[in-house]
Parts: structure tokens; C-alpha cells; sequence
């Protein structure tokens, strides 16, 4: 993913977003031929000059000032999450760590996931790999095991598994977010080739992934709600958490799924565990 265009389609589509009178400006009548802010609008609001802003926005961010990226970002509504991402890409890239670290499972990890037996664990790497997971998750999930290395990862699963569509009762949604999380990766890990291939890679294999990518959603993964229609146990509801392993900077964390205490779903874990 290369910087300068990165920071310069990711303003140009924040700004999209936006009509003058968001913003406070007057609308004056007849056709625009900018979709959304002008650039000259942006940066009369935000307090800018045009030639800093516009220098800004074709990705010459070196020694840009926290105070401008803050006005910038708070013209353009951004959240805390897209406000981040932008500090990360409008800054020179630190060196990624570890990047060519190939993530594998700690003994006290594994012994962790083969404890939650009635929780479905994923062990998930910094490219979305699946390097871990325990024998509830492949009940639930299906088999990673079976999976080619190269297409072990949660961008597989859900793309390229024609049977995610069927297994998530909000496919777009679950979609949607892993993308936008891909996207905090990415800024999080500038540098690391392994990740910019996989993004590559997803794009060339999914039309669907591809064209989620185009949108430029940035969000963290937080706790959510997965709805699943398992083949053989039926609906699951389960609460999915990502944990941080500080001590394996190659990993993302790791993955849990969780059912309300005394909920049908759990009672189905349960019957699914004891197979």
C-alpha cells in the first residue's frame, strides 16, 4: 500500500462525504462539479491554507503538525479510529517489527486454547492467519486443519468459503468489519510486505473484498455480535473478543466466542464440545 496514495485517497474520500452545509458553509445553487467539500472549503474551515491542505492531501504529510491533522480530522467528522489511522499514514513509517516474524503458538497459549472447551479460541496473526485454534472452533468453524496454509486465514474463511455466506446471518456485516479492521492493520504495521500481499491477494481472489477496500473503512475490532447458522447445531449467538498478546508482537490476538451464561446457544456448545 503505498503511503502518499493512501493518505491522499483516504482524504479525498473523507472529504466526499461532506456537503458545504455540514460543515457550516452556505450552499449556493447550482450544480457542483466536486462531489462533496472543495478543497479550498476544507481548508478555510479547518484553518489551513489551501497550499498546506492541498500539499496535505497529495500526500506530502512530512512535518505536518499534530494540530493541523486535528483540525483536518475534525472537519472531515472523523472518528477516533479514522483520526488514528490518519496520524499513522501522514507520518513517516517507524520500521514495522518483526515483519517477517512467522507467528507461532506459545506453549502457555496452547494449553490456553485447549482449556476453553466450551469456548471457540482462534490464535489469529497480524495478516489474519490462523495460527491456533481449539476443537470447539473447528466444530463451529470448520476444520482449519484441512486448509492450505496460504488460505488458513480469517479473510479466506470469509470470502473465499462460499459456505460463510450461509454460516453468517450477517454476512455483510462481518464483512465489513474485518475490512475496516484490515485497514487499522495496515496502518498500524506500515512496511510490512507479508500484509500488503495478502491485501493484494484478497483483492485479486474476492470482487467483494476488492470492492470493500475501495470504501477505505477504517474501525478496531471490538466486541460484536456474531450470529451463526451452524449446519448441524442451528442458530448461535455469541459474543466475539479479541484479547492482545503483548508478548507476541506477530499476532493480532487472540479470538473469542463466546455464548451468554444459560442461553440456548451455550447449551448447543455444550452438545457440539461433547462430539
Amino acid at each position: 500500500m503505498d503511503d502518499r496514495t493512501e493518505l491522499s485517497g483516504f482524504l479525498t474520500s473523507r472529504r466526499a462525504r461532506l456537503r458545504p452545509g455540514d460543515v457550516g458553509l452556505r450552499e449556493h445553487g447550482g450544480v457542483r462539479r466536486v462531489a462533496g467539500l472543495r478543497r479550498e472549503e476544507l481548508a478555510a474551515v479547518a484553518g489551513v491554507s489551501i497550499a498546506h491542505y492541498t500539499r496535505l492531501e497529495q500526500g506530502k504529510g512530512e512535518g505536518v503538525s499534530d494540530e493541523v491533522l486535528a483540525a483536518v480530522g475534525a472537519v472531515l467528522r472523523l472518528d477516533a479510529d479514522e483520526a488514528e489511522y490518519l496520524r499513522r499514514i501522514a507520518r513517516r513509517p517507524p520500521p514495522c517489527p518483526d515483519a517477517d516474524a512467522v507467528p507461532g503458538v506459545p506453549p502457555g497459549t496452547r494449553h490456553l486454547l485447549d482449556s476453553l472447551v466450551l469456548t471457540p479460541a482462534l490464535l489469529v496473526g497480524r495478516h489474519t492467519q490462523i495460527v491456533g485454534w481449539n476443537r470447539l472452533a473447528a466444530a463451529v468453524l470448520g476444520d482449519f486443519g484441512e486448509l492450505p496454509e496460504g488460505e488458513r486465514t480469517l479473510s479466506h474463511l470469509l470470502f473465499a468459503d462460499p459456505r460463510a455466506r450461509e454460516l453468517h446471518a450477517d454476512w455483510p456485516g462481518a464483512a465489513r468489519a474485518h475490512v475496516a479492521h484490515l485497514r487499522v492493520l495496515c496502518g498500524r504495521f506500515r512496511g510490512d510486505a507479508a500484509l500488503a500481499g495478502h491485501i493484494e491477494g484478497m483483492s485479486g481472489l474476492s470482487p467483494d473484498f476488492a470492492r470493500l477496500w475501495a470504501e477505505r473503512l477504517v474501525a478496531r475490532a471490538r466486541s460484536r455480535v456474531w450470529t451463526l447458522r451452524h449446519p448441524s447445531a442451528g442458530s448461535l449467538t455469541l459474543h466475539a473478543e479479541t484479547v492482545a498478546l503483548p508478548d507476541a508482537p506477530a499476532c493480532h490476538g487472540l479470538e473469542l466466542f463466546a455464548a451468554e451464561p444459560g442461553s440456548v446457544s451455550e447449551r448447543r456448545l455444550r452438545e457440539l464440545a461433547a462430539l
